[in-house]
């Protein structure tokens, strides 16, 4: 896992290869003259025994090429800082924008499986991690290494056995750091898996505060948020705990440094006999020590970035390892809508969900000609909702099974499909924005008469206008502030304005009164393929067609009036839809 995980590292850098070796020459250059001031400092320490009472004149010239360097130094790290994080913001981006492109490709199914709440942590918690990896955990990595490279020859040039004894202790520290690596790991995995959950819930509990409040169920909410809450609590301090342990236990280790170099250093000048080991040596020292800590312990912060880079990693592709499961095929055939006359036909069309023991569609055929109104009806789990799924490509189906104007749905342009059937299923949605741009949704460019015509054609336009703002009204989250007939109807409209040659009305009308939704069947553009999926037989019985189904299976095709003579099943329903209307 590490190995794949080290190669998705390299393919998020690969495109910010330039970036990265600018930032990196300027963090050596940086490093360079780091390395160099304190040399300066070591020659003017030990010229000072030559300067003469009051004559700074020589003093000063170190001054000066010392602040100077130090100024240029200043503005070359922060160049390479620019840079290299600006890698890390780069990454963050394209990682969101190709999470999300990756997204808009999974089916419906990935949907229901995976919880929103998780989904949103993945594109902003842990790409906000992979980030800091990429530029901070990087920086300092690079830092690091030029740092070490530089500094340690400085110091060895000056004495090897103060150097050596000096940084005697930093293999202990790398140690202390491998040994929290794995702890920090686990930790910050339960972190980000707990986070999801609160994530999760409050997601859900927004979208059902009215359900919540309808059943009195605050505290049974409060009581799981805070139990969540609780769980991510912990988790947060167990981590804080080890970190909190880790670098003052690293920081101290390495300034024992300090105290080797002023031991035996001291010693060494107090030594008569040396004669080559100056103070100015001693300090250079101290200070080359001094800048050898803080990459030492930076360790630490770099090992808890790493760490949560590497389970962001993991959770992130395992969004963008999931292959779509409906592709168009190598040799599509691109189809505008206006070639479509609208003829719809199924050949033994079969689809078994997975794990499901029977087929949700078994071997059924039928023939919808251009411009027919055809209404499906059955039973729950007959199979209706499959068979539109199925039209759509939102669930794949085998090829020379359905054809729209005799060509196969498989071997056309899932975009171009699409385009060319309007689909308004039962549980519409609506953003939360103006009913204005709910309705012209799939035509941004649409013009207010368009608008208003096509809401006139849903039955919506009527009530619109008794809103206090009209088509400027906000229908809030998920279309919140609408009934359920006014969202079915809001959708039918912005489905209606796209123009499109199949439209396919999954009980799409079901939260409509009967006279309302004959109305506008009636009233529906005669050159339109309509597929209309209901229980409200009303309704269909104005069809041009009925197609009933029964467990997977079409059991009997015919008008309304062809049915109630020949399919008991048909009688049955129309006979209970009367006695429901009766007891109305």
């Amino acid at each position: 896992m590490a190995r794949s995980q080290f190669q998705n590292l390299k393919s998020y850098l690969r495109p910010y290869w330039s970036d990265l070796a600018v930032g990196t020459v300027a963090l050596l250059l940086a490093n360079v003259l780091g390395t160099y001031i304190p040399w300066l400092i070591r020659s003017a320490v030990d010229d000072l025994s030559r300067i003469q009472a009051g004559d700074f004149s020589h003093l000063m010239g170190y001054v000066w090429l010392i602040i100077g360097l130090s100024s240029v130094m200043w503005g070359i790290r922060m160049t390479s800082r620019v840079w290299i994080f600006g890698i890390g913001r780069k990454i963050e981006y394209s990682l969101k924008q190709q999470i999300f492109e990756h997204l808009l490709k999974l089916p419906p199914s990935y949907f229901a499986n995976n919880s929103a709440g998780e989904t949103i942590s993945i594109v902003t918690s842990d790409v906000e991690n992979i980030r800091r990896l990429m530029g901070f955990a990087l920086l300092s990595i690079i830092n690091s290494v030029f740092v070490y490279s530089l500094t340690l020859p400085a110091m060895i040039a000056i004495d090897p056995m103060l150097t050596l004894l000096a940084v005697s202790v930093y293999p202990i520290m790398l140690v202390i750091v491998q040994r929290f690596s794995g702890q920090l790991r686990d930790e910050q995995l339960e972190v980000q898996e707990e986070l999801s959950n609160v994530s999760s819930l409050l997601q859900e509990d927004l979208n059902g505060m009215a359900l919540i409040k309808t059943y009195a169920q605050e505290g049974n909410e409060r009581a799981a948020f805070g139990k969540l809450n609780d769980r991510l609590l912990d988790a947060n301090l167990r981590m804080a705990r080890s970190r909190n342990i880790l670098f003052p236990l690293l920081g101290g280790i390495a300034s024992i440094s300090f105290l080797v170099l002023i031991w035996f250093g001291g010693e060494k000048l107090a030594n008569p006999a040396n004669t080559t080991f100056k103070i100015g040596d001693l300090l250079t020292l101290i200070i080359y020590v001094e800048r050898l800590i803080f990459p030492t312990a930076i360790l630490g912060f770099v090992m808890v970035t790493y760490q949560r880079g590497l389970v962001s990693i993991g959770r992130i592709q395992g969004i963008l390892d999931i292959l779509p499961a409906i592709i168009d095929a190598p040799d599509a055939i691109a189809l505008s809508k206006e070639q479509v006359t609208g003829k719809i036909e199924a050949r033994d069309l079969s689809f078994t969900y997975p794990d499901a023991n029977q087929p949700a569609l078994d071997q059924i055929s039928f023939m919808v000609y251009p411009g027919e109104t055809v209404a499906i009806l059955g039973t729950i789990g007959s199979g209706k909702t499959t068979l539109a799924n199925a039209l759509m490509r939102l669930v794949e189906v085998l090829s020379n099974q359905i054809f729209i104007d005799g060509v196969d749905i498989t071997k056309m342009r899932i975009s171009d499909l699409r385009s060319i059937i309007s689909f308004v299923p039962q549980d519409s949605f609506l953003f939360s924005a103006t009913m204005r741009d709910n309705i012209r949704y799939g035509k941004p460019e649409a013009f207010e008469h368009e608008v208003e015509n096509f809401a006139n054609q849903a039955r919506i336009e009527q009530e619109v206008l008794t809103f206090p703002q009209k088509y400027d009204t906000l229908v809030g989250e998920r279309g919140i502030t609408l009934s359920g007939g006014q969202r079915q109807r809001t959708a039918l409209a912005r489905a209606l304005l796209v123009d499109t040659p199949i439209l396919v009305l999954d009980d799409a009308l079901s939260s409509v009164d009967n006279q309302t939704a004959t109305g506008i069947l009636d009233n529906l553009p005669r050159n339109k393929t309509v597929l209309f999926i209901t229980h409200n037989l009303s309704a269909a019985s104005t069809c041009d067609r009925l197609i009933l189904m029964d467990a997977g299976k079409i059991v009997q095709v015919g008008t309304h009036a062809e049915l109630l003579v020949d399919s008991h099943l048909y009688q049955k329903l129309w006979n209970q839809h009367k006695l429901e209307a009766a007891l109305v």
